[in-house]
């Protein structure tokens, strides 16, 4: 599987009183990794309101503090006709501090699930060979 990898560095804004990286950033952080891997490629087509995320996992292994430096590796995990599932690890210096799991379906205007642009969906299916 290729992997999309994202650079992020703590910043004050970040954290808690203790400098741990608040919780809730994770998924910020993780949508700017997968918007930033997507580019343009993400955007629906006319109508359509694009990927919306159904479900996420969080598992907090290891705390990230104020001024790490980290990578965001993202992979495609499964590819569905209106659906995709990405896994997201946060990983300093080799050590994996969070991994996140999730789907996010393709939704049309009315916000019922339909098919992915063909472009969208070869983006997703061509990253995981």
């Amino acid at each position: 599987m290729k992997k999309h990898i994202f650079n992020f560095s703590v910043a004050y804004a970040d954290t808690d009183a203790g400098g741990i990286m608040y919780h809730g950033r994770y998924i910020e952080i993780a949508e700017r990794a997968r918007m930033n891997w997507l580019g343009r490629n993400a955007n629906p087509v006319p109508g359509d309101v694009g990927l919306v995320v159904r479900n996420l996992n969080i598992q907090y292994i290891r705390p990230l503090f104020l001024a790490d430096d980290f990578v965001v590796e993202t992979v495609v995990t499964a590819v569905g006709a209106a659906s995709v599932s990405v896994e997201q690890k946060f990983v300093k210096n080799d050590e994996i501090c969070a991994i996140l799991s999730g789907t996010a379906a393709y939704l049309n205007g009315a916000g019922h699930p339909i098919r992915m642009p063909a472009v969208l969906a070869g983006i997703f299916t061509d990253s995981m060979k």
